[in-house]
């Protein structure tokens, strides 16, 4: 009975080490999409900056020519 018992919480044991790498490759895939989506939204920022800061000068360029 013992023996028995053994061998199921060997079996569970496993099973834990397979889903504790399981979830550790997990997270570390979501921890690179999350450090590109950081990244990609950093560009996207300073992009929409950059279109601000010319939209704002042609509309100065603009009023002067009024």
């Amino acid at each position: 009975m013992a023996d028995h018992q053994l061998q199921v919480l060997e079996q569970k044991i496993d099973e834990l080490i397979t889903l504790c790498r399981q979830l550790n490759r997990e997270n570390q895939a979501l921890k690179a999409d999350s450090a590109s989506w950081q990244s990609e939204r950093q560009d996207l920022m300073e992009k929409n900056e950059l279109a601000r800061t010319r939209v704002e000068a042609m509309i100065n360029r603009l009023r002067t020519m009024e």
